[in-house]
């Protein structure tokens, strides 16, 4: 029988594919470039952005600020990089900076980590998608009343083609990542050529004035100090996705460190370069662009409403020809594009810490289970359902969201580098090979400046965004730690109550087994479940009704002694017409009468083959389960009795749930109507 969820699971995401095909699934540096990059690497499109936002608080009269704080953002792009090409050598099993922490700094802060990361993935998410379609309205401004659909859509898209597995996800996100890196490395070189032969581009906005923000215009000392590290912190968001890299060692290809750490390289050099062209190109061309459209004078249209085009909009507009010229979409469309897939960054790194953090029971542990394409499934599903909602709550407003942004990755940033240089401080004490002390001394000096550097852009981003919305992650943070101990402890307390102490006290057979039958009235199903219980052999058997209305009863105990039933017909009588509290205290009573023995309930039940069936049937037995399953000693027992509406009550599946996982043949399994 053709299976319509089936076929449209299949066709979603792929066949299955056995465990033993995990190791095709690892990645060629080329695949896990825009695998684990696109992020930092897609950034480039708007760190610039949010940096002149920040100063165009002031008017224009702060602009002269902005290649300084460039200048830091690229020193500390230098300095994360070179650290966690440290972590990727010495720690190389994926666990990144979770495992760094947890390993020399202990589990609490292990789970700070952990937690921060978590919610800046979730971040990673909405932000990358919100900008992405930030870019597509600056080309199709018609659009903008569909920011949200358009969000919401392109997350569930990302869902669905991680869910085909990293490497088939990876082939599709390779050529955008690469066709981005060469149309801005075009725009840049294309721009620069223009500088030098001296007739360089100019926005369109450079005609525009800015109209400072009350109070802002005249800024000096610790206030414009305050504005400059706010800039600085908002250009930091050119850094998120850094570390992911490093929780991805184990999908590398072997040698899998160094593959990582070239990598890592690879991704530092290439943000760099586009970093710094889009900024100097930005400058030199006299872009102008403010949080609010209304401070800008000469800005066409109604500000109230009408979008500005982004940075990188009218810096291609200005160095290829105007806004319609096919390079100016054609950077816009690879720009859209990789914004959106660089959320792929945190669908590989979100499921990949989840699974670690479930290995570790600080989540559920559906969260290390793989999918049929090899895929952490479960945690690509939660990121997808979590970041849409944000997405949805939020607007899919760039602005709104990047204040959440960042704090997480550089709380994850410095315990790491702390981390690290814990590590090296316990190899120096037990190392001898000078070579060896020589790189563990190099290696300590970069990662306790990265330490130092990492901290202080914390708290700069605690300080300057906190009030604007930062507190909401830390909140998050703050309940997933909460939650994550939660989950640990509750997890501990299970294994030691289920630990064997004394196997043969704990695996002692029960004195007796008392049978008993619910029945509510003599048919076909009913005879099933005595005939089963029989099959069983308890010391004792008893059919048990329940008196509700007295002829109906009358009428069983008639058809019982006309069809000659050996087991004993026991009622139970029910003066207020209740079915369950009679049933569950009969059995109590049983446990209670003889303590050392079991009780074996076996009820009948309908298999039905729709969905409102289950609202007809079943309900009694369901309920009664529900309360005999909390009564010690007690075992409850199914006898299914398939209706002509359940599908496969006479036409047995032709592989049985989960046969392509397990690798099974095609051919029919063997047909049993009896479940326990």
């Amino acid at each position: 029988m053709f299976n319509v969820p089936s076929a449209l699971k299949r066709l979603v995401i792929g066949q299955a594919m056995r465990s033993e095909e995990l190791g095709e699934t690892l990645l060629p540096k080329r695949l896990a470039l825009p695998i684990f990059a696109s992020d930092p690497l897609s950034s480039v499109a708007y760190a610039t952005q949010e940096i002149l936002l920040v100063l165009t608080v002031g008017g224009t009269a702060f602009l002269y600020l902005t290649p300084w704080v460039a200048a830091g953002v690229v020193a500390l792009m230098a300095v994360v990089v070179m650290s966690y090409r440290q972590v990727v050598h010495a720690y190389p099993s994926g666990g990144g900076s979770y495992e760094v922490v947890s390993t020399n700094l202990g589990p609490n802060s292990g789970l700070v980590v952990a937690a921060s990361l978590l919610v800046d993935y979730v971040m990673t998410v909405a932000v990358s998608v919100a900008s992405g379609v930030d870019n597509i309205i600056s080309a199709l401004p018609s659009l903008a009343d569909y920011r949200v659909l358009m969000a919401v859509a392109f997350v569930v898209l990302l869902a669905a083609m991680n869910l085909r597995g990293v490497r088939e996800s990876g082939k599709a996100f390779a050529a955008p990542t690469y066709l981005f890196i060469g149309g801005i490395m075009l725009m840049v070189i294309t721009g620069l050529v223009k500088i030098a032969l001296g007739h360089g581009p100019v926005a369109a906005s450079a005609s525009y004035g800015i109209i400072p923000v009350d109070g802002k215009d005249n800024l000096a000392g610790l206030a414009l100090l305050m504005l400059g590290l706010r800039a600085f912190a908002s250009g930091c968001t050119a850094l998120t996705g850094v570390e992911a890299i490093s929780n991805g060692v184990p999908a590398f290809r072997t040698p899998k460190s160094r593959n990582a750490a070239t990598t890592m390289s690879v991704m530092g050099i290439t943000a760099v370069v586009m970093f710094v062209g889009i900024t100097a190109l930005a400058l030199t061309s006299k872009v102008h662009i403010t949080q609010d459209a209304c401070q800008l004078t000469g800005f066409p249209g109604d500000c109230h409403t009408a979008p500005q085009q982004t940075v990188i909009a009218q810096l291609a507009a200005a160095i290829f020809g105007g806004d319609h010229s096919f390079l100016f979409y054609f950077i816009q469309a690879v720009t859209a594009l990789v914004l959106i897939l660089a959320a792929n960054t945190a669908f590989n790194g979100f499921p990949l810490l989840a699974s670690i953090l479930a290995q570790h029971r600080y989540l559920p542990r559906q969260m290390h289970t793989r999918g049929d394409r090899l895929a952490f499934s479960n945690g690509i599903i939660a990121l997808a359902v979590v970041a849409g909602g944000l997405l949805w709550l939020y607007g899919a407003d760039v602005t709104s969201l990047i204040h959440l942004y960042i704090l997480g990755v550089f709380t994850s940033f410095t315990l790491s580098q702390i981390g690290m240089v814990r590590h090296w401080n316990r190899t120096l004490a037990t190392e001898t090979d000078p070579r060896v002390r020589a790189g563990a001394h190099r290696s300590r000096v970069i990662n306790g400046f990265g330490a130092v550097t990492t901290a202080l852009v914390l708290v700069i981003v605690l300080i300057t965004k906190f009030t604007q919305g930062a507190w909401l992650a830390v909140v998050a943070a703050i309940v997933l730690w909460v939650m994550m101990r939660g989950i640990r402890r509750h997890y501990d307390a299970v294994s030691d109550e289920l630990a064997v102490d004394d196997p043969k006290a704990d695996a002692v057979r029960p004195s007796k087994v008392h049978g008993v039958v619910l029945v509510s009235k003599l048919h076909k199903p009913t005879l099933r479940a005595l005939g089963y219980a029989e099959a069983f052999r308890p010391d004792t058997l008893e059919a048990v009704t329940v008196s509700v209305e007295k002829e109906s009863t009358d009428d069983l105990r008639a058809k019982w002694a006309e069809y000659d039933v050996r087991v004993p017909l026991k009622v139970l009588d029910s003066p207020y017409r209740e079915i369950t509290k009679p049933v569950v205290a009969y059995v109590r009573s049983v446990r209670r009468t003889s303590p050392r023995d079991a009780v074996a309930v076996f009820i009948p039940e309908y298999v039905v083959g729709h969905w409102w069936e289950h609202l007809l049937h079943n309900q009694s037995a369901l309920w009664l389960k529900s309360r005999l399953l909390f009564t010690p000693g007690v075992m409850v027992i199914s006898v299914p009795w398939q209706l002509s509406s359940a599908p496969r009550a006479d036409h047995p599946a032709r592989r049985a749930p989960g046969s392509v996982r397990r690798g099974e043949p095609t051919g029919r399994v063997e047909h049993t109507s009896t479940k326990v």
